[in-house]
């Protein structure tokens, strides 16, 4: 072989190496053998939003005599306010759940310390709660589990200054060990106690079985969100407002077609969203709609078909999903095509199960797709103003994070796409 040819294969080998990134293996899951706690110490403790200046405070106590009592204020260890709340627990085969407290605390000050006891005793925590006004900031990290890379993504998280975490489905992998819960619910304690966690449900959650255990039950239990102060009849689906956005949280496992409660739910709730006081129009599903990973093909096409003309209509900005192990975010785009007037898609399945990554993606590159890698991460939305937003994807490199994709995102609010689409979305409510 000529030297030249020789000399030119080894320079087109080396760039091809040196441009790979080279993906960390899975990691195992993670070791929970800690101590035994008082029975009516408070486990699990985790925040969320619940309706206009108040928040829901749930966790978990082995005493089944336990308060469900949220002591609170401003100053540590003064606490001037005092609310009660309700309790839950449920059965899975052989296994007994604690009791599960949902305590709703509020009205409470924006952009404010606060500091809480559960229970009437135990441990003191902190909350902030959110602005009331931008900028405003939100994690976002979907699929998580409880493995090394679960841990070095909340790591990450926690370095971020963000003001609430948005999770599109699949949390603990429990997989119906039930004691999973349990164990995930002490795993995001520190984040999730401290900021308010919005989920939504994802296969792994499902945890049916048939003519025994209807799904979510665990689900449902442990992780109550706002259903009921939006309007909604099912915990699986509901929407929140935060600064200057309206949030819209779906069900992919609760039936969606144009006859079901969830379809008529976001009918009436989209109808509702003033975008003088909410200009950004953000929903969550877990099944990605828009997906060029040969993960997952093609599932998420039913409930697209059924509910992507609703949010076209409405000029929903962006939509975030899970499900698969990877990250991609689109182009605006609407009916499988390019759409000025589309939302922006991302999905960012892959804060750390233990599953491992999808790392096949389709080709060519769909002309939607911008871009994509199979990597373990995080993504943060800073809404800056009712206009520009800006969205990073930090991937866990070696325990660092890596700031791999970026992009300034603009609110269709002010667009011709809003004046257009108005009388679409009526039409769509109102028929013919």
């Amino acid at each position: 072989m000529e030297p030249k040819l020789v000399l030119a294969l080894f320079l087109l080998i080396s760039a091809t190496a040196t441009s790979e990134y080279f993906r960390p293996p899975t990691r195992k899951t993670l070791d929970f053998s800690r101590p035994s706690k008082s029975s009516s110490h408070p486990q699990q403790v985790h925040i969320s939003l619940a309706g206009d200046k108040h928040m829901r405070v749930s966790w978990v106590t082995n005493d089944k005599s336990a308060a469900s009592m949220v002591e609170y204020g401003t100053s540590p260890g003064r606490y001037s306010n005092i609310a009660i709340g309700e309790s839950t627990c449920y059965s899975y085969l052989f296994y007994s759940s604690g009791k599960i407290h949902h305590t709703v605390i509020g009205p409470l000050e924006d952009s404010t310390v606060y500091y809480y006891r559960c229970g009437g005793g135990g441990p003191e925590y902190k909350l902030k709660t959110p602005p009331a006004q931008f900028p405003v900031t939100f994690a976002v990290a979907g699929d998580l589990g409880q493995t090394g890379w679960t841990q070095s993504t909340l790591d990450h998280i926690d370095q971020c200054k963000y003001d609430v975490h948005l999770l599109p489905g699949d949390l603990s992998y429990a997989d119906y060990m039930q004691h999973l819960w349990d164990t995930f619910g002490e795993l995001v304690e520190p984040l999730a106690s401290a900021r308010p966690w919005m989920v939504t449900q994802g296969n792994h959650e499902r945890e049916s079985i048939p003519f025994l255990k209807d799904g979510f039950e665990s689900y449902n239990s442990r992780w109550k969100m706002p259903f009921e102060e939006s309007g909604s009849s099912s915990n699986l689906y509901y929407s929140f407002e935060v600064a200057g956005a309206h949030i819209i949280m779906l069900g992919s496992y609760a039936d969606y077609d144009e006859y079901s409660n969830q379809y008529n739910w976001l009918e009436a709730d989209l109808a509702k969203v003033d975008r003088n006081k909410t200009p950004w129009l953000l929903v969550l599903f877990h099944v990605p709609w828009y997906n060029s990973n040969e993960a997952h093909q093609n599932e998420g096409d039913w409930m697209m078909e059924a509910m992507e003309p609703l949010l076209y209509a409405a000029s929903v900005d962006i939509v975030l999903a899970g499900h698969v192990h990877a990250y991609e975010r689109t182009e605006r785009v609407n009916n499988g095509k390019l759409d000025p007037c589309g939302a922006v898609h991302i999905t960012i399945g892959d804060g750390g199960n233990r599953e491992g990554l999808a790392h096949k993606y389709k080709n060519p590159q769909p002309a939607w797709s911008v871009f994509r890698e199979a990597s373990f991460g995080h993504g943060e939305l800073k809404l800056a103003n009712s206009s520009h937003a800006f969205w990073s994807w930090h991937r866990n490199d070696d325990d660092e994070p890596v700031r791999s994709d970026q992009v300034w995102i603009t609110s269709l609010v002010n667009s011709e796409c809003v004046a257009e689409k108005k009388h679409g979305l009526r039409k769509i409510l109102m028929g013919p």
